[in-house]
């Protein structure tokens, strides 16, 4: 049995402990006077663009004075490709009350925006944000998202395509049926092509695992392949391009990793850049701005890029004016 002055003796130290354990926090505490601020980013699949655009949020947080494990606190999520998932994702970052979330691509902004109306979204790689649903206007966002569009520069991807592909007349577009993204891109080319005297031929998948079989399908009706800023076409890109080259069949990306990953060439926007540039809304509303005030704005600036190989394999002949002004990738200029 304990002795009622040993028991005093004990509840005395816990008593000093609870004392001095409280006052190291409250010390802790106070001499932290910087806000972290917990960001999620919720990413629908992993490819090279919208990695690209990741990164380039990130580094243009850090150029503003925001480093994650500092002042900021980022918690990254890939959804790989399950929008369950991606909604789960955005749930766990409402529940955890982030001050601010990165939603790359339509279908995370999508389960973004549903989980929630209060905490600012951030958007980038969102094709058409207003037929998504996610904001009223471009000019005037009017909902708690704003950030970045990567609508595809299609006229100029035209341009470019008869210029490498003189007498192609029948285009291909293979896209995924479940990305409003998509249908927006493929809605949008069905209006620019007669410009260019090209016919579209359309061809839906749902997943990765139809890519071969609607290729099978596609490419005995078409001249090119137009491939969109599809986040399914995006990641079969291999595939594709293999698919594509047993017939002679040239591809046309809409974004710089197609090219990268075996398209010919591409007139289109640089994800790091358009990252780099949601990255610095970021900054805005970290500082206070309400992003129903804020724009969606887009990159006006294009890349040339070429895949040498891929016009050497194919036997294209690249235009001289061309080579001048584009990123090589592979071969020599």
């Amino acid at each position: 049995m304990i002795s009622k002055r040993i028991l005093k003796v004990l509840v005395t130290g816990v008593i000093m402990g609870t004392v001095i354990l409280g006052g190291c926090g409250k010390t802790a505490t106070t001499s932290n006077d910087k806000k972290v601020s917990k960001i999620g980013i919720t990413q629908i699949i992993e490819h090279e663009s919208l990695d690209a655009a990741r990164k380039g949020f990130i580094d243009a947080l850090e150029k503003n004075g925001y480093k994650d494990g500092e002042n900021i606190q980022i918690d990254f999520k890939n959804a790989q490709g399950d929008m369950p998932v991606a909604q789960t994702i955005a749930q766990g970052f409402v529940s955890d009350k982030k001050d601010l979330i990165l939603a790359i691509a339509t279908p995370t902004a999508q389960a973004a925006y549903n989980a929630t109306k209060d905490i600012p979204i951030l958007i980038t790689a969102v094709t058409d944000p207003v037929k998504a649903g996610l904001i009223k206007s471009v000019e005037k966002s009017g909902t708690n998202v704003a950030g970045t569009t990567d609508a595809a520069p299609i006229d100029k991807q035209f341009e470019l395509l008869k210029k490498l592909v003189p007498n192609a007349k029948k285009v291909g577009i293979l896209y995924n049926t479940s990305e409003v993204n998509s249908e927006a891109e493929v809605e949008r080319a069905k209006k620019i092509a007669p410009e260019y005297g090209l016919e579209i031929i359309t061809k839906g998948v749902t997943n990765v695992n139809e890519i071969t079989q609607a290729l099978d399908a596609l490419n005995d009706k078409i001249d090119v392949l137009y491939a969109p800023a599809d986040n399914v076409v995006a990641s079969s890109m291999p595939i594709i391009t293999a698919k594509c080259t047993e017939k002679n069949i040239p591809i046309i990306g809409a974004v710089v990793a197609e090219v990268e990953g075996g398209a010919l060439a591409t007139e289109g926007i640089d994800y790091y850049k358009l990252g780099y540039q949601t990255g610095e809304n970021a900054v805005e509303i970290l500082k206070g701005k309400n992003p129903k005030d804020m724009a969606v704005t887009t990159l006006q600036d294009t890349e040339l890029v070429i895949n040498m190989d891929m016009a050497n394999k194919l036997k294209i002949n690249i235009p001289e004016d061309l080579i001048k002004k584009a990123k090589i990738i592979g071969g020599s200029k």
